[in-house]
C-alpha cells in the first residue's frame, strides 16, 4: 500500500495515542491534527514526537455548549479547565501548531491532500460525529473517515447520511476502536463456525490509572451507561461529581447491558439480531492492571446440529490504547483500500470481515 496521509480530529487521550501508535504502523503518515484551540498541518509529515511532547499534560478542552461548538476533545469535553494550562493550551503549545477558531474547517480546507481522517471526538452529543461527517461530504471530500464511537443509535444517524457520503466519495468506517471495533470483528470471525448464532457476549476490562487524566471524556461517556445515568446527566456532571462517583465505587465501575454499537453493527453484517448481543465490562481508574480479562463469546449451532461456544480473549497486558488505537489504524488502512477500489458509504468493522 502506498503512503496513507491521515489527520486526527481531537487530541485527547484517543487522538494522542493514535498519533503515537501510527509511528509503528507501516505506510501511515500523520499530516494534520487539531483540537478546539488549534491546528497543525504539514503535508510532508508532522513531527509527532514534538507534538506529543509539547502537549503532554496540556490538552485543550472547554465547555461543550451545544451544536454551535466547532470542536471538543475527548480529554474533557464537558467542563472548562480540564488539562488546560496557560494561554497556549493544546496544539498551539507545539511549534507546529497555530491558533484557530475553526479547527475542523481548517482540516477540511486541507483535505484534498488527506487520504483518511480519524475522528477522535466525544459522543456526548448523539449527532455530533454524523454532523462532522456531513461537513466533509458537503466540502466534496473524497477519502476515508474513521471513528471509535460507542453508541448504537449513532449508526442510524450515519446511515441516514449514507447517500450524501457516497455521492462525495467517502468511505466511513464506524465504530472501529476496541468495542465496537476489534471485538466486533472478533465476534464476526468466531461466528463463521456456525450456521446460526444464538448469542454474543462481550465482557471487557480496562485499567486506566496512567491514562485517566488523558481519558476523562471516555470515562464520562462510560458513566452514561451506569444504572440511573444517561448521556445528558453524564454530560452535565462536574469533575468533582465524577470524582465523587468514582470514590463511591472505590475506583472501579462495572457496567452491564451497555448501549454499545456492537449490537447494530453485528446485525447489519448478518451475524445475529441486535437483541442477542450483550456488552458489559469493568473499568478501574486506580490501577493499570485490567480488573477482568476481555472476552468475546459467540454461541451458536454448527451445520451438523451441535451447539458450541467460540471464545476469544485479549491478553491482560494489552492496554486500552493498544486495543483501541491499533485496530482503529488497521481499520483506517482497510478503509483506504476500499476507498481506492471505489467502495463508498458506511461500513462497520464486521463488514470488513469474512461474510456470515
Amino acid at each position: 500500500m502506498d503512503d496513507v496521509r491521515f489527520a486526527v480530529l481531537g487530541t485527547g487521550g484517543i487522538g494522542r495515542r493514535t498519533l503515537e501508535v501510527s509511528q509503528y504502523k507501516d505506510s501511515l503518515r500523520a499530516v494534520a491534527a487539531c483540537d478546539r484551540n488549534g491546528v497543525a498541518v504539514d503535508h510532508g509529515g508532522l513531527d509527532v514526537p514534538e507534538l506529543l511532547d509539547a502537549t503532554e499534560g496540556n490538552i485543550a478542552s472547554g465547555p461543550q455548549d451545544g451544536p454551535g461548538d466547532d470542536l471538543a476533545t475527548d480529554g474533557g469535553a464537558a467542563t472548562a479547565g480540564v488539562k488546560q494550562h496557560g494561554d497556549e493550551a493544546g496544539i498551539v503549545a507545539s511549534e507546529q501548531g497555530r491558533p484557530t477558531e475553526t479547527p475542523i474547517d481548517d482540516v477540511i480546507a486541507e483535505s484534498d491532500a488527506i487520504d483518511a481522517v480519524l475522528v477522535a471526538l466525544p459522543n456526548l452529543e448523539h449527532d455530533f460525529i454524523p454532523r462532522v461527517a456531513e461537513r466533509f461530504a458537503e466540502a466534496a471530500y473524497e477519502g476515508v473517515l474513521v471513528d471509535v464511537l460507542k453508541r448504537s443509535r449513532v449508526i442510524g444517524m450515519l446511515d441516514d447520511r449514507e447517500a450524501k457520503l457516497k455521492e462525495s466519495g467517502i468511505t466511513f468506517v464506524c465504530g472501529a476502536g476496541a468495542t465496537p471495533g476489534f471485538l466486533t470483528g472478533a465476534a464476526a470471525l468466531a461466528a463463521q463456525s456456525f450456521v446460526d448464532v444464538e448469542e454474543v457476549e462481550i465482557w471487557w476490562g480496562v485499567g486506566l490509572k496512567s491514562g485517566y487524566e488523558d481519558n476523562r471524556g471516555t470515562v464520562r461517556e462510560d458513566i452514561a451507561h451506569l444504572d440511573g445515568y444517561d448521556i445528558e446527566t453524564a454530560r452535565e456532571m462536574s469533575d468533582d461529581e465524577i470524582e465523587a462517583l468514582i470514590e463511591e465505587h472505590d475506583g472501579v465501575l462495572e457496567f452491564h447491558d451497555m448501549e454499545h454499537a456492537d449490537d447494530v453493527l453485528l446485525e447489519r453484517a448478518g451475524i445475529c439480531d441486535a437483541e442477542d448481543v450483550h456488552v458489559g465490562g469493568v473499568l478501574d481508574v486506580r490501577s493499570d492492571e485490567k480488573p477482568t480479562t476481555t472476552t468475546v463469546s459467540v454461541t451458536g449451532t454448527t451445520f451438523d446440529g451441535e451447539t458450541g461456544t467460540n471464545t476469544f480473549q485479549l491478553d491482560d497486558v494489552t492496554s486500552m490504547e493498544a486495543n483501541v488505537n491499533g485496530p482503529a489504524l488497521g481499520y483506517l488502512k482497510a478503509g483506504v483500500r476500499n476507498n481506492r477500489a471505489g467502495h463508498y458509504g458506511v461500513f462497520g468493522p464486521a463488514d470488513l470481515m469474512p461474510g456470515f
